[in-house]
C-alpha cells in the first residue's frame, strides 16, 4: 500500500507517483507544465527534501527523493499538491468541483545502489516510452532537460552515489526488463530493491501487502522482488 505513516521515512529514497483523478489531464499546455514545477519549488523551499529526478506527463507525474526527516516527506507533497489543486481549479473557473488527482500519492521506497539508478531512469525516460519525443531530453518538463539545459527552478540535489557521465545516452537506452521490474513495484506497493532489503524496509515503513517472504510458494509469473 502507499506509505501511510511518517515513521522510518527520513533518509529513505522514494519513488513517488499520482494521477489526475479518472486519468484527468491534468496539462494542457506549458503554462500548465510551468505551474506545478512552481509548486514544487515552493514546497521545496520550506520542507527539506533532496530532489533527484522528476517527470510531469500529461495526465501524472514522477518524482525521486529523499526526505531529510521523519514527516518531511508528507509535509512536501501536501504543500505541493494542495497548492497545485487550488490553482488549478481557480485557472479553471472550476473550484468545487471535485479533486484534481486520483487520491493521495504512491511512495515507494527505493535502495540507493543500481535500484536508483534504474528508477531514475525509469522516470526521465518517460515521455521518450511514451513516443512523446526523440529522446528524453527533449520533454522540457524533466529533471533530464534541466541537466540538459542547466535550469534549476525546482532544484535538483547532488545524487548519493556517482552517475555515468554518460547519463542522458543512459536514459535513452532503457531495457524492456528493468522497466517491467519497475511497474511490478509499483502494481504491488513493494519497495524497491534487493529481496534482504525489500523485506527489511518493507516491515520498517508498515508495507507488507504485495512482499512475498521465504517459505511462500511463488507464483507462476511476475518477478520476485
Amino acid at each position: 500500500m502507499p506509505i501511510r505513516t511518517m515513521r522510518g521515512t527520513g533518509g529513505l529514497v522514494f519513488h513517488i507517483l499520482n494521477r489526475g483523478v479518472r486519468r484527468l489531464r491534468l496539462f494542457d499546455d506549458a503554462g500548465d507544465y510551468a505551474a506545478l514545477i512552481r509548486c514544487f519549488a515552493e514546497a521545496q523551499a520550506r520542507v527539506p527534501v533532496e530532489v533527484f529526478a522528476y517527470c510531469l506527463m500529461p495526465n501524472h507525474f514522477h518524482l525521486v527523493l529523499r526526505p531529510l526527516g521523519d514527516g518531511h516527506l508528507a509535509e512536501f507533497m501536501r504543500l505541493a499538491t494542495v497548492t497545485h489543486s487550488k490553482r488549478w481549479h481557480q485557472h479553471r473557473g472550476t473550484a468545487g468541483t471535485g479533486a484534481v488527482y486520483q487520491g493521495r500519492y504512491k511512495a515507494f521506497a527505493v535502495q540507493t545502489e543500481r535500484y536508483f539508478f534504474a528508477v531514475c531512469r525509469y522516470v526521465e525516460a518517460n515521455p521518450l516510452r511514451a513516443g512523446l519525443v526523440p529522446r528524453a531530453e527533449d520533454w522540457a518538463w524533466s529533471s533530464a532537460a534541466v541537466r540538459r539545459n542547466n535550469v534549476d527552478e525546482f532544484r535538483l540535489s547532488e545524487w548519493p552515489i556517482l552517475p555515468p557521465t554518460d547519463w542522458l545516452d543512459v536514459v535513452n537506452q532503457q531495457a524492456r526488463s528493468e522497466v517491467e521490474r519497475l511497474r511490478q513495484s509499483v502494481r504491488r506497493s513493494a519497495p524497491l530493491g534487493d529481496r534482504s532489503w525489500t523485506l527489511r524496509t518493507a516491515e520498517l515503513l508498515g508495507v507488507q501487502r504485495g512482499i512475498r517472504r521465504p517459505g511462500r510458494p511463488k507464483k507462476t509469473s511476475g518477478v520476485v522482488l
